[in-house]
């Protein structure tokens, strides 16, 4: 019998270092045994790849939920109003949402509604279409459909695609008659006050408008969580507000108003944690805003950005961490998936479980 050859050997038979205690087995969930929800998703912690991307950012969250001023002792140069113990143990951190407009277009409209109804974010970013389509979905129906529908067959039919999901021209027709009167409403405040409006104090009043608890932006005004939307002009509201300078001119949008009040809402957080769901102007807002405090404590990105082409929509946390938008050493993951699939778990598994205990 041959020999095996040695090189061969040592090459396929490697000796392995040893393996830390502290190291963490694969393993997925268990279905040969009844699995609870929240048994099911702490699983993800173990099963590698996005999935335990996902549990980390799961214990990230729930790290945010759980902070309180009294957890930190208190420093040399602390406010006198943080030094009481009644405070300090009421004083949480304060998370900053971030999403794209598609995803208040598709049903995680009703997830994020959740969370400002519940008072579980203490701010919130987004685009233009993130404010619009929800009022929308107030006065029509989104539909489902396909990707692959025809354009121009859709055009011809009054049918605007957003990704699988359709919605009726008829929607943004039913908006201009609801928005002008209020357009006009608002510039006559404006010249009778003097004061003018911020994009912020637009999404408030419009949220007290639609009066309709169906509305993220009615829940964000009832419970007077600030809404920031750096883009405001970049859709249908920008198309009303064209066409409103048109027949009652002179209505003015004030962006440096809202620049420090999202910077002094993060400049002031004890603690501040980001959530953000896609790219562009909402992640990178928030992201920004954290600067001037020298960098977000907690950090949970899910979008399907890549980061080779250098954009701040795929950068990881760590790129973020270099311009000090980040701390160095805080909780940070970014989960690479689309937040359709994965943030409702993520929610069921922190923010909601305060609905299962209450029942309990």
């Amino acid at each position: 019998m041959a020999a095996v050859p040695t090189g061969a050997s040592a090459a396929v038979l490697q000796p392995s270092e040893e393996v830390p205690d502290t190291a963490v087995a694969v393993e997925g969930p268990n279905f040969e045994k009844p699995l609870s929800l929240q048994d099911f998703l702490g699983s993800y912690q173990r099963i590698g790849f996005q999935a335990n991307s996902l549990g980390k950012a799961i214990d990230i969250v729930n790290k945010m939920r759980k902070w309180r001023l009294s957890d930190d002792p208190i420093t040399e140069d602390e406010a006198t109003e943080y030094k009481s113990p009644e405070v300090r143990a009421q004083t949480k951190c304060n998370i900053f949402l971030g999403y794209t407009s598609n995803l208040i277009s598709s049903g995680l409209r009703e997830v994020i509604l959740h969370l400002v109804k519940h008072k579980h974010v203490a701010a919130l970013v987004t685009t233009a279409g993130g404010i619009e389509e929800d009022f929308i979905k107030c006065l029509g129906k989104t539909y489902l459909a396909d990707f692959h529908l025809d354009g121009a067959d859709l055009r011809r039919r009054g049918m605007n695609r957003i990704g699988n999901l359709i919605v009726p021209n008829d929607n943004y027709c039913k908006f201009e008659d609801w928005l002008m009167p209020i357009l006009d409403a608002m510039l006559e405040e404006q010249k009778a006050t003097g004061e003018v409006w911020t994009p912020s104090s637009f999404i408030r009043r419009l949220g007290k408008e639609i009066n309709d608890e169906e509305s993220v932006y009615y829940w964000a005004y009832k419970n007077n969580i600030p809404v920031f939307c750096p883009a405001l002009t970049d859709g249908s509201i920008g198309d009303m507000i064209y066409f409103h300078s048109f027949r009652n001119p002179g209505l003015i949008l004030d962006i440096v108003q809202d620049i420090r009040g999202i910077n002094e809402k993060a400049r002031t957080s004890k603690k501040a944690g980001m959530i953000i769901l896609g790219g562009g102007v909402c992640k990178h807002q928030i992201a920004n805003a954290m600067l001037i405090r020298n960098g977000a404590d907690y950090s949970v990105y899910i979008n399907t950005g890549q980061e080779f082409d250098g954009s701040d929509s795929g950068a990881r946390p760590d790129e973020a961490v270099s311009w000090g938008k980040i701390k160095g050493g805080a909780e940070t993951v970014k989960v690479f998936a689309d937040a359709t699939l994965v943030f409702p778990m993520l929610v069921a598994a922190t923010f909601a479980r305060d609905m299962e205990e209450s029942v309990a």
